[in-house]
């Protein structure tokens, strides 16, 4: 546990970079757009999240008083946050691949655009958001001081947002979404 608590920072950023990388690769090849989402929607939707994720890129800049490790030392969180890491961002992946084609980085609705219900949509309605943040967790426990968790917050907020715009064009487009809504949880099993 100790090798991996000391890899950690250099594995999380490994980790992001390998999972952004692949995203924009995947971005190539989607069905092209029918409807769009308003850019006033989208800066609602992206404003938390590109706040948060700046926090995360360059905490250089914020306040010292949030830059301090407030979590216990040790190497326990570090390795644990690590793993999650690494868990969520396979998750998204495999949300992202089982989507393919529908997958679109706004709301949007694509030509021949279908419900995906399957693999990891069987779970949870929004796989993608649900990896994205088990991974950031893991980031923050391994980051351990307070901008970590605050950032984490301010894109499941971004996320939300964005979900519920998601949810009312999915309702619109595909009347068998009310029932697979009353199946499935949006992010968390049989939480939320």
């Amino acid at each position: 546990m100790n090798a991996l608590a000391d890899a950690s920072r250099y594995l999380i950023r490994a980790f992001w970079a390998i999972w952004l990388a692949g995203w924009m690769l995947a971005a190539i090849r989607v069905k092209r757009t029918q409807w769009r989402e308003t850019g006033a929607a989208a800066i609602w939707n992206r404003a938390p999240v590109l706040l948060g994720a700046a926090m995360l890129v360059a905490p250089q800049w914020l306040p010292p008083s949030i830059r301090y490790r407030f979590v216990p030392a040790g190497p326990q969180l570090p390795a644990i946050g690590t793993i999650l890491v690494l868990l969520g961002l396979l998750f998204a992946g495999w949300a992202r691949i089982h989507l393919g084609g529908n997958w679109s980085g706004t709301v949007t609705v694509k030509e021949n655009h279908t419900l995906v219900t399957g693999g990891p949509y069987h779970f949870v309605r929004h796989p993608i958001y649900t990896g994205l943040l088990l991974a950031l967790i893991g980031t923050a426990l391994a980051i351990g001081a307070a901008y970590g968790f605050i950032a984490t917050g301010l894109i499941l907020i971004g996320f939300v947002i964005k979900l519920e715009v998601e949810e009312a064009r999915m309702r619109d487009t595909f009347p068998e979404y009310a029932d697979y809504s009353r199946h499935t949880a949006r992010l968390i099993p049989k939480v939320f």
